[in-house]
């Protein structure tokens, strides 16, 4: 039996050259999905697929260090969220589970987006932080409906641990969204995964409310609420791509320098390879060789009809590579990968 093979690519000023290759055994895709079984959502998904040809190659462009900060642009409205959703679970039968899942979970997110545009949430001013913003009583009386979603079309195991979240004395649903929004780290459990669900929504509302942001600089943290990346995005720009990081909780986008370390601030590319397979050429494994950190990118120079927050999401096959090679991820998603 052939196996793909990942090539070893250097790209440090666009140009190409094949220097090793190792193969990627049966053994790789088989426990990939061991540990993509072993996470909360216990969802299947096929991955050995998506392996082929993955490869990594260098780019050495610099980005800006004074930067405008806005949400997500462009593709990011719930609507088309939701529409991408659709359309890569149909494309990618090995992605439908998660991907029909999430598309719930975005209809859901949206009914909250409007119901907190519509009951006069309060704003941000430049005194007040996101964090101290966000209703936390609204949030709470959304729980049990979200029970119900998960009941009806999550895993067995996420639905149970949702159940006993419901029956639980006092409010452990509360305090589940206090340790969110007490962190810049969200964890990768389940008690984590409800409080981004409940919370994402209101956090986007807030700085959208308040608008665009300039000339703010380009730290490795979101400058509106502070959180970890969730993956970078490069949009068209000129005759190339500018670099920028979408937060992990509030969908903020700002502009980050295209060489340099999210996670350590290494700024060696020799030290900062990107990975990419065959069959998904938009989204590549950003990673740092210094502290084995990666979050993934999205190029919308590449696809342009990519919905960077879904896209990532859809590529769980990357994070299953990644993790097989000793990188840890940033800030996992909201599926928990």
């Amino acid at each position: 039996m052939s196996h793909p093979r990942i090539l070893l690519h250097d790209r440090p000023r666009g140009q190409t050259v094949c220097r090793a290759g190792v193969p990627v055994t049966a053994e790789v895709a088989f426990s990939a999905y061991a540990l993509y079984q072993e996470t909360r959502m216990g969802l299947a998904v096929c991955v050995a697929s998506a392996y082929n040809g993955l490869r990594y190659h260098h780019l050495a462009v610099d980005g800006p260090t004074f930067v405008p900060t806005t949400w997500s642009q462009d593709r990011g409205t719930w609507i088309e969220r939701i529409e991408r959703a659709a359309q890569l679970s149909e494309q990618n039968p090995w992605a439908s589970e998660v991907l029909d899942f999430y598309g719930h979970i975005l209809q859901f997110q949206k009914i909250i987006y409007e119901r907190t545009r519509l009951h006069d949430a309060p704003t941000l001013t430049t005194k007040s932080g996101l964090r101290e913003a966000v209703d936390l009583d609204a949030a709470e009386r959304s729980f049990p409906d979200l029970v119900v979603l998960v009941r009806a079309h999550g895993p067995a195991g996420l639905a149970e641990r949702a159940s006993r979240l419901r029956d639980s004395p006092g409010s452990e649903i509360r305090g589940e969204l206090e340790r969110l929004m007490a962190t810049t780290d969200h964890p990768q459990d389940d008690g984590s995964f409800f409080a981004r669900i409940l919370l994402q929504p209101q956090a986007e509302w807030l700085v959208r409310a308040r608008g665009a942001q300039s000339h703010r600089v380009a730290g490795n943290l979101c400058p509106q609420c502070g959180s970890k990346p969730q993956l970078a995005v490069l949009r068209p720009e000129g005759d190339g791509g500018r670099r920028m990081l979408l937060c992990s909780l509030c969908q903020t986008e700002w502009d980050y320098r295209r060489i340099l370390c999210p996670a350590c601030g290494e700024v060696n590319h020799e030290k900062l390879p990107r990975y990419s397979a065959e069959g998904i050429p938009a989204v590549r494994v950003e990673a740092c060789d210094t502290c084995k950190h990666y979050l993934k990118s999205v190029d919308m120079t590449v696809d342009g009809l990519a919905v960077p927050a879904v896209d990532e999401i859809a590529t769980a096959p990357l994070d299953l590579w990644a993790v097989e090679h000793d990188y840890q991820k940033i800030q996992v998603n909201l599926m928990g990968f």
